[in-house]
């Protein structure tokens, strides 16, 4: 049995292996970063590396699905909270407690999120966390936000302009330093998202 000790150290190596992909894909992009960049910035040996991963794209993978879980896990024990307000028909004043979670989220994971969402980044992983946002918009039963037979356009139009959207705000506010707080920047998405762009562009009352 490991001790809190071992424990503790796997997390500082796991951390400082994350910590310097985040700087070689800034330098180089993802493409180019052999494993032997990844270890000398890291400051470990080649064996402590391949204790924990099988090669670079293993690194990222796991980066991305730990990500992912956890945004999944957030999505789903607070989109029982967007259906109800949604379903009160009054207007939206404060974001969704779930688009705050999620920016606290992002904004404590801002160095890898920039790194993997920018364009020496992993192309893929917009692709995954579009399909992410497809299950937790109309997979997640019986906690749905959307039904599909509710929808007044094709379902795979409509994810893919809500994700595409999100996506493009989120690399929006992480290329531009973070200056808006997680707080607000729920509230910018939620108002675009609830009421529409043609409303938070002024154009409708």
């Amino acid at each position: 049995m490991r001790d809190s000790n071992t424990d503790l150290r796997i997390i500082r190596t796991k951390g400082a292996i994350r910590d310097a992909l985040v700087v070689l894909i800034d330098e180089k992009g993802f493409e180019a970063i052999t494993v032997k960049d990844i270890t000398t910035r890291a400051r470990i040996n080649r064996g402590t590396f391949y204790a924990h991963y099988q090669d670079k794209f293993d690194l990222m993978t796991k980066c991305e699905d730990e990500i992912m879980f956890e945004m999944s896990r957030i999505a789903k024990q607070n989109i029982p909270d967007v259906i109800d307000a949604l379903e009160t028909n009054s207007p939206i004043a404060t974001p969704f407690p779930l688009a705050v979670l999620i920016f606290e989220y992002l904004n404590e994971n801002s160095d890898f999120m920039r790194a993997v969402l920018g364009p020496k980044g992993d192309l893929s992983f917009q692709t995954r966390l579009k399909d992410f946002m497809w299950k937790t918009l109309f997979e997640n039963e019986p906690n749905a936000l959307f039904k599909e037979e509710n929808l007044l356009v094709p379902s795979q139009y409509f994810a893919s302009y809500v994700a595409s959207a999100h996506i493009g705000v989120i690399q929006q506010w992480l290329n531009s330093g973070r200056k808006e707080s997680p707080h607000e920047m729920a509230r910018i998405l939620s108002t675009i998202t609830v009421n529409g762009p043609f409303f938070a562009a002024g154009l409708k009352k």
